[in-house]
């Protein structure tokens, strides 16, 4: 019913602007969208940042042809540059994102005071599952305690009974990062519910099986698309008829640097649960991963990142993950004695 979706957003956005970004009067919050994005959502999230005294300011712009720089033809770039240069608070409702293009790469480095949310076309029902029912502070200790182990690591490895099992080695110049739901300082956000590592250049070597992969379509059928990387890239794309769309798609940027592997994440929000078919709640779904590839900021990625044309993620689902060869997660599930008392007491919310 759209009055149980219409107090869902009520909800929803009372969360993310009291409670996560904690917006204090006198702020502006922009609020990036367009024409595929959810209005109501837009417009309940610029209410929720009035009711606490902040100025929402909402940018329309046009859906660009792709995510992050190659988008950037099709936006007023000069214009949503400068607004983002001032305000505050950035949350991207894009459905068509303009994570790592010009646009955020200038806003990142020059707005020192820029707390960002990327949301991308989420569904209210999606966001529900990410956003909301679990405490901040205990997920918070729950991601920092894997982050720190994950740091003391040399070589991480990942399976997945889906024939997954990939390995890389880790660069402590690189950044590690969390995100827990907490948005009230300076932040590249997220959705809440992951550590992300970005690997050591050069380093990825294995199979990758993936259970979802924008761009094509793997979730719940025969369909299949898996890659071989070899020294950080991908090598090979093996499947089906969705693994020869894939390369078409891979081809179409003409840029060597979108075969590169970008960044890995731990998923562990525990509200995410199954797969969706919504990357930003799958990219987080407890005990799997996410793949990224392609464009990787120099904020990720000093001293001067990894350009390419677009950025792309996939997920594996289930996954096992070793810390050098200690483990920490089998077959979806925190197994690690430091750190199952607290993914107890935080998947405990939801029984």
């Amino acid at each position: 019913m759209e009055s149980t979706k219409d107090l869902d957003r009520l909800m929803l956005s009372k969360v993310i602007i009291a409670e996560m970004f904690k917006v204090q009067k006198g702020e502006t919050v922009a609020i990036t969208a367009d024409a595929d994005s959810d209005r109501k959502t837009v417009e309940a999230l610029a209410n929720a940042a009035t009711e606490l005294g902040g100025f929402p300011l909402i940018l329309w712009i046009p859906k660009g042809r792709g995510d992050g720089q190659i988008g950037v033809q099709d936006w007023p770039a000069r214009s949503l540059t400068a607004a983002l240069c001032e305000v505050d608070v950035w949350i991207e409702l894009t459905t068509t994102v303009m994570l790592y293009s010009e646009i955020w790469e200038t806003a990142m480095n020059k707005n020192k005071k820029l707390r960002y949310l990327v949301i991308g076309g989420s569904s209210v029902e999606s966001m529900k599952r990410v956003f909301t029912g679990f405490d901040i502070k205990v997920l918070g200790k729950l991601l920092s305690q894997i982050l720190e182990m994950t740091k003391k690591a040399n070589t991480i490895r990942i399976t997945s009974p889906n024939g997954t099992d990939v390995s890389y080695d880790i660069d402590l110049n690189f950044a590690f990062d969390i995100d827990d739901g907490d948005y009230s300082q300076p932040i590249f956000g997220t959705a809440p519910g992951y550590v992300n590592v970005v690997p050591k250049l050069g380093s990825m070597n294995g199979r990758i099986v993936f259970d979802v992969l924008m761009n094509v379509d793997v979730l719940n059928n025969d369909n299949h698309v898996e890659f071989v990387m070899k020294d950080g890239e991908i090598h090979e794309v093996l499947g089906n008829k969705e693994a020869e769309k894939f390369k078409d798609y891979l081809a179409s940027f003409d840029d060597p640097n979108m075969y590169k592997i970008s960044h890995n994440m731990f998923g562990l929000n525990p509200g995410i649960r199954k797969l969706s078919g919504e990357i930003v709640e799958d990219e987080r779904i407890w005990g799997g991963v996410d793949f990224g590839f392609g464009h990787t900021s120099p904020i990720d990625m000093p001293p001067h990142g990894q350009v390419a044309k677009s950025h792309f993620d996939g997920v594996v689902a289930k996954t096992s993950i070793y810390l050098d060869e200690v483990q920490i997660v089998d077959d979806g599930n925190v197994c690690h004695p430091d750190l199952k008392k607290l993914a107890d007491e935080i998947l405990g919310q939801y029984v």
